[in-house]
């Protein structure tokens, strides 16, 4: 058994190469090998959003706090609320983050294939993110 205490895994920026707006990511748990989980918990401050992505095994996102947007390509914006379980299937180009005028904060939960978690693709222009 191994037990994180909070406060041991320091928050992180968002970075601008895959995020517009302010993101704060808290690092919760990277199972060791031969597991493939891991997670985060993503705050992002109103108006803030990942580019779009894919995740090669797909991603669980699960609501906490605030009110948020998340859309697959190609798909209509959805307004997602605390309680809330969002799951994108493998190689789904998808973007998820704040409404514009509300925060939101998301569990999000992916899994490795080969070493990696996430392939990081175009900025969501703000005529698009605003098309909701």
């Amino acid at each position: 058994m191994e037990i994180k205490r909070v406060g041991t895994q320091p928050s992180g920026i968002g970075p601008a190469d895959w995020f517009t707006g302010s993101v704060r990511i808290d690092p919760l748990f990277q199972a060791p090998d031969p597991a493939f989980v891991q997670g985060a918990s993503v705050t992002f401050n109103p108006g803030a959003r990942t580019a779009w992505h894919t995740h090669p095994l797909g991603q669980t996102l699960i609501v906490t706090a605030g009110c948020g947007w998340a859309q697959r390509w190609e798909g209509p914006i959805e307004e997602i609320h605390p309680g809330d379980v969002v799951w994108f299937a493998p190689n789904e180009k998808h973007w998820h983050g704040a409404t514009a005028t509300t925060g939101m904060t998301h569990i999000a939960v992916q899994e490795k294939l080969d070493g990696k978690v996430v392939d990081w693709m175009e900025h969501v222009s703000d005529e698009q993110y605003l098309a909701g």
